[in-house]
């Protein structure tokens, strides 16, 4: 076994890894970036060393800087978790060049796999299924809109070099065909440094069934499957294992499958073969179709290991450590179920749009699995993907282990920053899931249910009021007197709207509140504020903002009257960027003729793509940005005409 290992990552993976290093006595070398410096999984590792600026490229992307943090700390292997450079094969070289050790697969099989035309002409040679399309070379875009038309609408178009749902876009009609061969050659672009594209059929009531797989280089075996298929725009959101509906001849043939890829690449490690497998009448042997195989760990491997009991970064460890495979194919179980939900910052109602901010307080839940890199006071950064955690459960059923999914995200407990906690605990209460009726499409069907605003009570007003004047502390000065109860007047704002309450306290413990037409009884009672006789939610406060932790999180702000008059001086004709990012493109004019809806420039954050459309009609009187600008939140980018009266 190693003695020291450097882990070429950042955040929850990288503190995840350290977790099972330090476990089996191994020390663990973090690197961190400039806005790393105090991150978790620097405070994780036995030692640290800076790499370089904030942006990936500066840092976590420089393979050179974090090989020679490995030899200067006398680490012995690097483990390159998940994203960044760990399934770069030129890493991979650099590294074994250095005398190190990488944890994970040998660069030829990283790069046979990487290419995802090329690796579905090898899997097919291996007698794994692939789904119809075109996997060549000629990128002319008439060739390949032939091509889509020759396989059939719909079809995907896919970045051979790409994951993670970046470079993929659905064309169901011919005429948008080339639009959207352009919008994703460029996310591929970006994303991968290869705009190279390939065509694919689309599965009609797809579902993403994937297979962990291990070897040790000459054999492998599988760890049974996962279902991935509840996903929006292709990125996964809740996962699941075993599949439900799983069969055992379905089983036993997508397990053969995936064990047949991993050995016709010698693969060596952690890898997901992940396979598309038409939902449409049940699942069936002959149903599935191999898409890509991924040639690191997963994000969602942990409920691989709540089903089998296997630690799979401790097998990464030993196995390249060269120690023998830990269990043969007939020696690991399944037992039981398990899911994991991945939790963001990131602004449902506004389309997913990734947050940022500072976490005043986080809380996770004791009866689950929380596997995080951010604590309390840490910042989301615009630079890296804004996870908090991923939360994981199990239990001896299916039903079992998603009501404890349930309980587990009502009792987290996030503020400071908005997240997707209350669209998560939507999809757990989705009768078609619950059930086990899950598809790709199931998020983009009912997405209008699943992520409608939370409303306040007025109780839940009345405590953020309570809160917002410090009347929740034992022992508060109310200005309570013997004649008449002291009143109180603070102003709220919720989601743009302000409201105003009013407060009369009868003593520390007891208090009314007024909103509108409403009046709430609060008092506490053996330490426990209740309110209108039902106990209330937890609260936090951070200088203005009040967090109740009820409904998901509602987050509340308070607000000076004199700022009241001047909060809403916006006049609706400014184009805004709505998070940190970079100007892709900018497609306005000045004097520019605009519709509603009409594409004026893209920003591009966290790696993916943003349009900004034209909320109404009108005539471009100033464009305030340019083509490769980096803009923070709430820039002004385009300034429309003002209406005529």
């Amino acid at each position: 076994m190693f003695d020291k290992i450097l882990i070429a990552n950042r955040g929850e993976i990288a503190c995840r890894v350290a977790r099972s290093a330090r476990d089996l006595g191994v020390k663990v070398v973090a690197v961190y970036s400039d806005a790393d410096a105090s991150a978790a999984h620097v405070a994780a590792a036995d030692e640290a060393v800076h790499i370089g600026g904030s942006a990936p490229a500066e840092s976590y992307l420089k393979g050179d800087r974090i090989i020679e943090a490995a030899l200067k700390t006398g680490a012995q292997a690097i483990h390159p978790g998940y994203g960044f450079l760990s399934e770069n094969p030129d890493f991979v070289d650099a590294v074994e060049a250095a005398g190190l050790t990488f944890i994970g697969p040998s660069a030829d099989a990283i790069r046979k796999m990487g290419l995802k035309d090329a690796a579905k002409v090898l899997m097919e040679a291996a007698g794994v299924p692939v789904v119809p399309g075109y996997h060549g070379s000629n990128q002319d875009p008439e060739h390949l809109s032939g091509a889509a038309d020759t396989i059939g609408y719909p079809v995907l178009i896919k970045a051979v070099a790409g994951g993670g749902g970046k470079g993929m876009r659905l064309v169901e009609d011919p005429k948008e065909f080339a639009e959207a061969l352009k919008s994703a050659q460029s996310e591929a672009q970006t994303s991968f440094g290869n705009p190279d594209v390939l065509i694919e059929k689309c599965i009609q009531k797809p579902r993403h069934i994937e297979v962990q797989v291990f070897g040790d280089g000459q054999t492998a075996v599988h760890l049974y499957e996962r279902d991935c298929s509840l996903q929006r725009r292709h990125q996964k959101v809740i996962e699941e294992a075993p599949a439900p509906g799983m069969t055992a001849e379905m089983r036993a043939a997508m397990g053969q499958a995936a064990v047949r890829a991993a050995q016709a690449i010698q693969y060596k490690g952690a890898g997901t073969i992940e396979f598309i497998v038409d939902g449409s009448h049940g699942l069936r042997p002959d149903g599935f179709w191999f898409m890509e195989m991924n040639t690191r760990l997963q994000v969602e491997h942990p409920v691989t290991e709540a089903v089998t009991g296997i630690d799979l970064v401790e097998w990464q460890l030993r196995v390249a450590a060269g120690e023998a495979m830990p269990l043969t194919q007939d020696e690991i179980p399944l037992t039981g179920h398990s899911f994991e939900a991945r939790l963001y910052a990131e602004d449902v109602p506004k389309g997913f749009l990734p947050a940022t901010g500072t976490l005043a307080h986080l809380s996770f839940p004791a009866g689950a699995r929380s596997d995080s890199g951010v604590r309390a006071g840490d910042a989301i950064s615009p630079f890296y993907d804004p996870m908090i955690a991923k939360i994981i459960t199990s239990g001896p059923t299916r039903a079992v282990a998603l009501s404890r999914m349930k309980s587990a995200l009502a009792d987290c407990q996030v503020a400071g920053t908005v997240t997707n906690l209350r669209f998560l605990s939507a999809l757990c209460a989705h009768p078609g899931f619950a059930a086990g009726q899950v598809d790709t499409g199931l998020i983009g069907r009912d997405l209008d249910d699943l992520v409608q605003q939370a409303v306040p009570t007025p109780q839940h007003l009345a405590l953020a009021a309570l809160a917002a004047l410090g009347l929740l502390d034992n022992g508060a000065d109310t200005g309570f007197t013997l004649w008449d109860p002291m009143v109180h007047h603070v102003a709220l704002e919720f989601d743009g709207a302000v409201c105003d309450a009013d407060i009369r306290s009868f003593g520390p413990d007891r208090h009314s509140v007024t909103i509108d037409d409403a009046t709430v009884d609060a008092s506490s009672i053996a330490g426990r504020w209740m309110l209108d006789g039902v106990p209330a939610p937890d609260v936090a406060v951070n200088g203005n903002l009040i967090t109740v932790f009820a409904e998901a999180g509602l987050g509340f702000t308070r607000i000076d009257p004199l700022d009241v008059a001047t909060s809403a001086t916006g006049d609706g004709n400014l184009i805004e960027a709505p998070m940190p990012g970079l100007v892709k493109a900018v497609f306005a004019e000045a004097g520019q003729q605009v519709q509603a809806g009409d594409r004026l420039a893209i920003l591009e954050a966290m790696k993916m793509e943003h349009a900004l459309l034209a909320a109404r009609d009108g005539i471009v009187a100033e464009v305030l940005t340019e083509t490769g600008a980096q803009v923070e939140a709430g820039a002004a980018l385009i300034r429309l005409e003002a209406e005529e009266e």
